[in-house]
C-alpha cells in the first residue's frame, strides 16, 4: 500500500501542474484519497466481508464526493481530478494510467446480476461530466470529450464527443493531456460543410444568371 501511495503521488507530479509540493498532493487530493480508501474497500469486498465493505465505501462518498462501488476492479495510477460527482457502477472495470474529471458516470444498464458497467483500457481520458453506459469497451489510450454520452464501443486510440458519442479522431498515441479545447465539433463541421454546399449553389445560380 505505501508503494501505492508513492507511485500515485508521482503520477499527480506529472500530470497536475497545479501540484506544489507532496504534502499538498498527499493531504489535499479528494480524488486520491477515493482511490486508498477503495482499495481498502475492494479488499474487504474480496474477503467476503460485503457489509463491511459497502460501508467503507459510503465514507469514503462522504469524505470524498466520489462513489466507488466496492466490486470495481482498477489499475494502477488512476487519477480522479476535481472528483466531485463521480460514480463508477458494480462490475466497471478501470485500465492502468485513467484519468477521470468531475461528473464523469460509468454506469450500466441491466437490472440482471450481470456484466453491466463498461470497462476501461489503459491511459484512456474521460472529460467532465461524461457518461459511459452499458457493458462497452473503452479502447487503450482513447478520449472521451466533456458532456459526451458514451454507449458504443470505442476503439484504441479514438477520440469521442457529443450526443450520443461519435469517434471524430483515430490512432491517437497518447490521451493524457490538457488540451480538451482542442477536441473536433462534428456538428460545427457539419454547419461547415452545409454552409460550404449553399454557397457554391448561389455561385452557380448567378452564373447561370449572368450567363443568360
Amino acid at each position: 500500500m505505501f508503494n501505492r501511495i508513492k507511485e500515485d503521488i508521482l503520477m499527480v507530479h506529472l500530470r497536475d501542474p497545479a501540484a506544489r509540493s507532496t504534502g499538498e498532493i498527499f493531504f489535499c487530493y479528494s480524488g486520491l484519497h477515493a482511490i486508498w480508501w477503495h482499495l481498502i474497500a475492494h479488499k474487504l469486498w474480496t474477503h467476503r466481508w460485503f457489509l463491511v465493505a459497502r460501508i467503507v465505501s459510503s465514507i469514503n462518498r462522504f469524505f470524498t464526493g466520489v462513489e466507488i462501488h466496492p466490486a470495481v476492479k482498477i489499475g494502477r495510477r488512476i487519477f480522479i481530478d476535481h472528483g466531485m460527482g463521480v460514480v463508477i457502477g458494480e462490475t466497471s472495470e478501470i485500465g492502468d494510467d485513467v484519468l477521470l474529471y468531475q461528473g464523469v458516470v460509468l454506469g450500466g444498464t441491466s437490472a440482471i446480476k450481470e456484466k453491466r458497467h463498461p470497462t476501461v483500457g489503459n491511459g484512456v481520458v474521460i472529460g467532465s461530466g461524461a457518461l459511459v453506459i452499458g457493458n462497452i469497451k473503452i479502447g487503450n489510450a482513447s478520449k472521451i470529450g466533456a458532456g459526451s454520452v458514451v454507449l458504443n464501443d470505442v476503439p484504441n486510440g479514438a477520440t469521442v464527443v457529443g450526443v450520443p458519442g461519435k469517434v471524430v479522431h483515430e490512432d491517437r498515441e497518447c490521451a493524457i493531456d490538457h488540451n480538451h479545447q482542442k477536441l473536433p465539433d462534428p456538428i460545427d463541421e457539419t454547419l461547415k460543410e452545409i454552409i460550404k454546399k449553399q454557397e457554391d449553389l448561389e455561385k452557380e445560380i448567378m452564373d447561370i444568371k449572368n450567363n443568360k
